[in-house]
């Protein structure tokens, strides 16, 4: 039978549960349903099992958008500060790790009993294994697997991650609305080589710290040398900017000067190059440089042109991936139901009243490091508060 309620939220992944409880405790009549057999399955694998739960250095720059100014609403009007408030009155203990990332000192259980609890406080109905089935909007009301409301909120993400139940659920259910979608595509993903760039497989396992540029995008972050390609936060974050034919550029060296190579000629001119790379760089990735570079000998016996060549080569070394590791690798999804179909203030469908779309499911995607929590808690609020 099918019961009554105020708002309908399809998906208990961060940005459902958060916007279920903030309806909830607003008085609405929520139910909420996913078809997984727990909720916050993707909260759980995050940061390393700890959840890196928001950044402290938000800001709509952060995000990735084929409108950049949409995310701008929701993240002023809920941010970071107020989330770790939330995580500090539920007593969890935290800690910032690197630029501004925040996460639970215990596990990302943690963040799931937060959500859950307010969801508690709320009165939301909530629904394990349940599929919402067919999607029928009539007489001004969504109706769903067991319940029919005005507003129907859908926050089942993108198919980042399929092992854990993510599917492109949300933009089948937005088409049907006739609402438009980017073309959704992995993002925060390991990066595959191929042609002569295979030959850096060799070096599975070596990490150093780069600059990764992709375009105008620049991350000083760690890369990671894989058995198919190239991994590690630097990558990771330019995958997000990456198109298929692209070149990413890696800086090897950041810290040097483009004339690094002439002063050490000066200063230690029997030095040879895979020395001098072995002092700033792991020994086998110095060695595969110094290979590929071809300099052997003295530096004192090359030439200044050949060693300022080399020296930009390793400041800008270019890979041209030949594909990415996926959606199943992939943290999130960059694209998504078009922000221009949506109300920056409410997450509401214009052409569908009723209809709301948040976190994941929408085309905005942030940066590795708490950003995508951040706007899931911030969507989640913008529509909870509106139904």
């Amino acid at each position: 039978m099918s019961a009554d309620y105020d708002a309908i939220v399809l998906g208990a992944g961060a940005a459902g549960l958060f916007c279920a409880a903030t309806a909830g405790q607003r008085g609405r009549r929520v139910l909420l349903l996913d078809h997984n057999q727990e909720p916050g399955r993707k909260i759980l694998i995050s940061g390393g099992g700890r959840c890196n739960f928001t950044n402290l250095h938000t800001a709509p720059d952060r995000y990735l958008s084929a409108n950049p100014h949409f995310a701008k609403s929701a993240l002023s009007r809920y941010t970071p500060q107020d989330f770790l408030e939330l995580v500090e009155s539920h007593g969890i203990a935290w800690h910032e790790k690197t630029l501004g990332q925040l996460f639970c000192d215990g596990s990302a259980r943690q963040i799931v009993a937060l959500l859950l609890a307010e969801c508690g406080q709320g009165g939301v109905d909530l629904r394990l294994g349940t599929a919402a089935g067919e999607v029928e909007h009539r007489d001004g009301r969504f109706h769903v697997a067991g319940g029919n409301a005005p507003a129907l909120v859908v926050a089942t993400g993108g198919p980042s991650i399929p092992k854990l139940g993510a599917t492109g659920y949300a933009y089948d259910l937005a088409r049907r609305f006739g609402l438009k979608v980017v073309e959704p595509r992995p993002a925060l993903v390991p990066l595959t080589l191929g042609g002569e760039d295979v030959l850096f497989r060799e070096l599975s396992g070596v990490a150093a710290e780069v600059v990764a540029r992709c375009g105008k995008a620049a991350f000083r972050e760690a890369a990671l040398f894989t058995h198919r390609g190239l991994s590690g936060p630097a990558i990771l974050q330019v995958s997000s900017y990456w198109k298929r034919g692209e070149a990413v550029e890696i800086d090897f060296l950041p810290d040097r000067a483009a004339s690094w190579l002439v002063e050490a000629k000066r200063t230690a001119p029997r030095a040879r190059l895979s020395k001098l790379l072995g002092e700033a760089l792991p020994a086998r990735l110095a060695a595969a440089l110094g290979e590929r570079l071809g300099l052997d000998g003295e530096i004192g016996q090359l030439g200044d042109k050949a060693l300022n060549a080399a020296a930009a080569r390793l400041g800008h070394w270019g890979f041209v991936p030949n594909g990415s590791e996926g959606f199943a690798k992939a943290e999130v999804t960059a694209g998504g139901i078009s922000t221009a179909e949506l109300s920056s203030q409410t997450m509401e469908a214009r052409k569908v009243p009723g209809l709301y779309a948040i976190g994941e499911a929408v085309d905005v995607t942030g940066w590795l490091g708490g950003y995508n929590f951040q706007w899931a808690w911030a969507s989640a609020r913008a529509a909870g508060q509106a139904i």
